[in-house]
C-alpha cells in the first residue's frame, strides 16, 4: 500500500467518522446523556474501520481483509453493545458531566469540538486495521494467527471485565461499605482497569497483523501507531485520568488504599496492603 494511497483512505475515513459524531452531538443534546457518545464512537470506529479494511469495495476481498473486518466488527459490536446498555441504563457518564460543568455556557460548542476531535485521534486506531487488512503477505499465516487471537483474547477479556463489574454491582459487595466500596472481583483485583487493557490489546492484536519483519511492507509498521494512541488515550486522556478524579471524589480514602495495592492498567497481582496500627 502506498503513502498516498493510506492518506486517501484516511480522508475517507475520517469524513465518514465525523459524520457519526455529528449525529453523536445532536443525540447528546437532545438527551443530555453523554454515555451516548461513545456508543457512537463505538459503533463509529467498527463500521468505518471494517469499511476501511475491504477497501476498495467492489473487488474481491483478500483472506486478511476478511478477516481484520470480521475482528473489527466483532470488538465494535461486542463494546457497543455493552456500551449501549449502560447509556439506556444511566442518566449520564460523569466524565462528559464534568466537562459541561467546567465548560459552563460554553459546554454546547465545545462538547461539539470534543467529539469531532475524537475522529482525529481516532485515525491511528482506522489506519492500522486498513494496514493490517492490506498486508501484501501471500495467504494467512503464524502472524495472522497470532494478531487475531490476541484480538480475540481482548473481546474476551473486556467481556468478562465488564460482566464482573455489573455482577459486583448487582451484588453490592465488595472493600468497604456504603460510598466506599471498590470493586476488586477477578481481573479487578488484579487491575484497576482491566476493561481499558483488553481494549488495548485488540488494538495490539490488529497491529501485529500489520507488522512485516522482511522490509517488503515497511508502512506496515505505522500501525503500532494505533495501539499506542489507544493507550495514551486510556491512560492518559480521557480514560484512568478523569475516571479515577470522578472515583477519589466518590469513594475516598477506600479507593486510594485500592490504587495503592493495584496496578493502575497493566494486571499483575494485588500488593499486599499497608500494615497500619488498625491492622496490627
Amino acid at each position: 500500500m502506498l503513502v498516498l494511497s493510506l492518506v486517501v483512505a484516511l480522508l475517507v475515513a475520517a469524513v465518514a467518522f465525523s459524520m457519526v459524531m455529528s449525529i453523536a452531538t445532536v443525540v447528546e443534546r437532545r438527551t443530555g446523556n453523554a454515555g451516548w457518545v461513545d456508543t457512537f464512537w463505538t459503533f463509529g470506529l467498527g463500521l468505518v474501520g471494517a469499511g476501511a479494511a475491504l477497501a476498495p469495495l467492489g473487488a474481491a476481498p483478500s483472506g486478511r481483509q476478511l478477516l481484520v473486518a470480521v475482528l473489527v466488527a466483532a470488538w465494535s459490536l461486542r463494546l457497543g453493545s455493552h456500551i449501549a446498555a449502560r447509556a439506556r441504563a444511566s442518566h449520564d457518564d460523569p466524565r462528559y458531566a464534568a466537562l459541561r460543568q467546567q465548560w459552563g455556557r460554553d459546554a454546547p460548542r465545545r462538547m461539539a469540538l470534543f467529539l469531532q476531535i475524537q475522529v482525529l485521534v481516532s485515525l491511528p486506531m482506522i489506519a492500522a486495521a486498513i494496514l493490517a487488512a492490506h498486508n501484501p503477505s501471500p495467504g494467512l499465516g503464524p502472524q495472522d494467527l497470532l494478531g487475531a487471537l490476541l484480538v480475540v483474547a481482548g473481546i474476551a477479556g473486556e467481556a468478562v471485565a465488564d460482566r464482573q463489574l455489573r455482577a459486583f454491582r448487582a451484588a453490592g459487595a465488595g472493600v468497604g461499605t456504603g460510598r466506599g466500596r471498590i470493586c476488586d472481583d477477578g481481573l479487578w483485583g488484579w487491575s484497576r482497569h482491566p476493561n481499558y487493557f483488553f481494549e488495548w490489546l485488540t488494538w495490539v492484536g490488529v497491529a501485529v497483523i500489520a507488522l512485516d519483519v522482511s522490509g517488503g511492507y515497511w508502512i506496515g509498521w505505522l500501525a503500532v501507531l494505533g495501539p499506542a494512541c489507544m493507550y495514551w488515550l486510556l491512560v492518559h486522556v480521557s480514560g484512568i485520568p478523569p475516571l479515577e478524579e470522578h472515583m477519589l471524589a466518590r469513594h475516598g480514602a477506600a479507593f486510594r488504599a485500592h490504587q495503592a495495592r493495584t496496578s493502575a492498567f497493566f494486571p499483575r497481582p494485588p500488593r499486599p496492603a499497608p500494615v497500619t496500627e488498625e491492622t496490627r
